[in-house]
């Protein structure tokens, strides 16, 4: 079964990016990066290094996260949520159908896909390497808080507290094959904050910065984050204190990128480096 998700997901979103960047991206800039592509991934190597080795980090340390958690005495907020925030999630059972749990279930899995792999794809194709480089940063960091925070707060999501009331729109009563997927990346204590939100924010966030050059994808960007957020509350998988958290995280990770990138080269730090070792070897030190 996970195999066939997975499958699924690569084929609605293959064909999602292909349609989006025929229409933001277009067929100039997709030229230019032929002849570019080079030149720009080494100028970005050191931001994918790290991305790819924070993901990896994230797998590792999810699947030990209880264990991790009781070491760092991790808090246990569940009540706590539930006690500040009520019965609010319920508000979405009141506007409950079938048409909008069949759009928020898609727009949690595919939608939210979308939303990650395309910028990625959309900011290469720019002349100028630092947005990309800036949006691969605030990718790690928001992984890497957000990791920070699911290991030091544990907490459980509507679902689990209260599933007898959240079957009109619980994702896996309505569509239980995404089970398997979200199993493979997710626990159910990983809800603070919500990194769908976070994410799917962040994504918003770059849209708005380079609406000059990618106009048609702010508006898009934005209805598709707004509608990640509340997905997330509506399939009852998040608190609405997660999504605000989320927000905040964004926020946060989208302010560092912009102070971090740039401000250091990792190349120019190795040359330092093997610049002061030879001097060092030549002094007989």
């Amino acid at each position: 079964m996970l195999t066939e998700v997975l499958t699924q997901l690569v084929v609605v979103v293959t064909i999602a990016l292909l349609l989006s960047i025929g229409l933001f991206v277009g067929r100039e800039r997709l030229v230019e990066t032929t002849a570019a592509w080079r030149s720009r991934f080494r100028a970005s190597a050191p931001a994918i290094g790290v991305l790819l080795v924070v993901l990896l980090l994230n797998r590792v340390v999810r699947w030990r996260g209880d264990q991790i958690s009781s070491a760092v005495g991790g808090i246990h907020m569940t009540e706590t949520f539930y006690r500040f925030e009520g019965e609010f999630i319920l508000l979405f059972q009141s506007i409950a159908t079938d048409e909008l749990t069949m759009y928020f279930s898609a727009i949690y899995i595919y939608g939210y896909t979308f939303m990650l792999v395309f910028p990625v794809v959309a900011y290469f194709a720019l002349s100028d390497s630092r947005i990309f480089r800036r949006l691969l940063t605030a990718y790690s960091l928001n992984y890497l808080l957000g990791l920070s925070l699911y290991l030091l707060v544990i907490a459980y999501g509507p679902r689990n507290v209260m599933p007898e009331v959240l079957e009109v729109t619980m994702l896996y009563d309505n569509s239980p094959q995404y089970q398997h997927l979200t199993r493979e990346v997710n626990r159910p204590t990983n809800v603070f904050p919500s990194l769908h939100t976070s994410l799917a924010a962040i994504v918003a966030m770059f849209a708005y910065t380079t609406r000059s050059s990618y106009p048609k994808w702010f508006p898009v960007a934005v209805v598709l984050a707004i509608s990640v957020a509340i997905s997330t509350m509506y399939l009852g998988i998040h608190w609405a204190i997660d999504v605000v958290a989320g927000l905040a995280l964004a926020a946060i990770c989208v302010v560092l990128s912009d102070h971090l990138v740039g401000r250091w080269s990792l190349t120019e730090l190795y040359e330092s480096a093997r610049h002061r070792l030879e001097e060092r070897r030549r002094n007989g030190e």
